[in-house]
């Protein structure tokens, strides 16, 4: 995604996990528009990025889905509280393994109805297949459930 971003000439910053962010690779990785998030309190990075925002700072966010690579039934809600939270859109983006293509599919206006946003997302997704479409879960978040 930082690929397509950048090609596209956006600035974008990204979310990725603090371990990344360690030793001689920290300076490199933060150069690279990351922001480490210690997954053992999500909720100051959301809380973070919303600050930013709404102190001003203009920049694209990109967000890998969670659950790409094993072990998790459902994607993290991070990114919808943060669009949510400062009205940012989120754009789709893919790596399709099936056609070996990548890019930026719509954007999207968060509504509050997580389901139905949700519904949006999946129907985009659908016909996408990651790297390895074996670990590869469904966009769906916790949230949806709590909604019921």
């Amino acid at each position: 995604m930082l690929a397509i971003a950048w090609s596209q000439r956006i600035e974008v910053h990204w979310l990725g996990k603090h371990s990344l962010f360690k030793g001689w690779r920290g300076p490199i990785m933060r150069g690279l528009g990351g922001i480490p998030v210690d997954r053992t309190d999500p909720r100051r990075i959301v809380a973070e990025v919303i600050d930013r925002v709404h102190a001003g700072d203009v920049f694209g966010l990109v967000v890998t889905p969670d659950g790409t690579r094993g072990g998790h039934t459902h994607w993290k809600s991070g990114f919808y509280r943060i669009a949510q939270e400062t009205g940012m859109p989120v754009t789709l983006g893919y790596v399709d393994r099936t056609t070996m293509t990548t890019g930026l599919g719509p954007t999207i206006d968060i509504t509050g109805d997580v389901v139905a946003d949700m519904d949006r997302i999946r129907a985009f997704y659908a016909d996408k297949s990651g790297i390895r479409p074996e670990k590869q879960v469904e966009p769906r978040l916790r949230e949806e459930s709590e909604s019921d």
